[in-house]
């Protein structure tokens, strides 16, 4: 972990000292800190960290805004740190590629796992990509090599969980498969029965591979059950 970078944007001095320090001795080396949406954006740009921990509520704009701008040029883990608790801003956050969303206050070793978490499951994703396939599914062809999806031979831009869950769905096409197991195979977490995470990243790719959302055709709802991508000529 001492090669990766982390990059840390939050206005309060006393966070920015905790967090940095608990992350060094955890063995996170490099550490950088901005206080401002501008000083972090500038500092992504120049930096290029491995992690990003972002405050909601900055002087100069939202987090929400910088964050929409790293996932334009970056697939970069992104962990909100906010004050904010209530479930929109966490639906909020993760809707627009957040990847983490941890309340103040909170506790700094539980921090610095989800962290090191976030940067394992990074790496892996990667050395993934580069092994796994092209996987092939009716209109859809997915290449983890290049991050990429295509339906009917165009380009679908993902973001990162969007790019997970189209993989598991494709290697088990007509499926059924429960939340939960979506949850712990591309969150790699336990799930906790009340978290909105999946249904939000679920509504977010039917409206990029669907052409009526609200009415999908491929990615479908089994009541009680969880989602199962349907593809005729598999």
């Amino acid at each position: 972990m001492s090669s990766k970078k982390v990059l840390i944007i939050d206005d309060e001095e006393d966070i920015l000292k905790l967090i940095k320090t608990v992350l060094i001795k955890e063995g996170i080396e490099q550490v950088i800190t901005a206080t401002t949406a501008q000083e972090g954006w500038l500092q992504f740009q120049t930096r290029k960290p491995d992690l990003v921990l972002l405050d909601i509520m900055l002087p100069d704009g939202e987090g929400y805004e910088i964050c929409k701008q790293m996932r334009n040029v970056s697939k970069v883990p992104i962990l909100f740190v906010s004050a904010k608790t209530e479930e929109i801003d966490k639906i909020l956050g993760f809707a627009i590629g957040g990847d983490d969303f941890i309340t103040k206050p909170f506790s700094p070793k539980e921090l610095a796992y989800r962290v090191k978490a976030q940067l394992r499951r990074a790496d892996y994703a990667v050395a993934e990509m580069i092994e796994d396939p092209i996987i092939k599914a009716g209109p859809f062809e997915l290449n983890p090599q290049k991050a990429e999806l295509l339906k009917n031979g165009k380009p679908i831009d993902l973001k990162p969980k969007e790019l997970g869950l189209m993989k598991f769905f494709l290697q088990n096409v007509n499926k059924v498969i429960s939340k939960e197991k979506l949850y712990d195979t591309v969150w790699g977490e336990d799930f906790t029965g009340i978290d909105n995470t999946v249904m939000v990243h679920i509504r977010r790719l039917r409206e990029k591979i669907e052409e009526q959302p609200s009415q999908p055709k491929y990615l479908i709802t089994i009541k009680g059950l969880g989602y199962k991508l349907t593809v005729e000529d598999h």
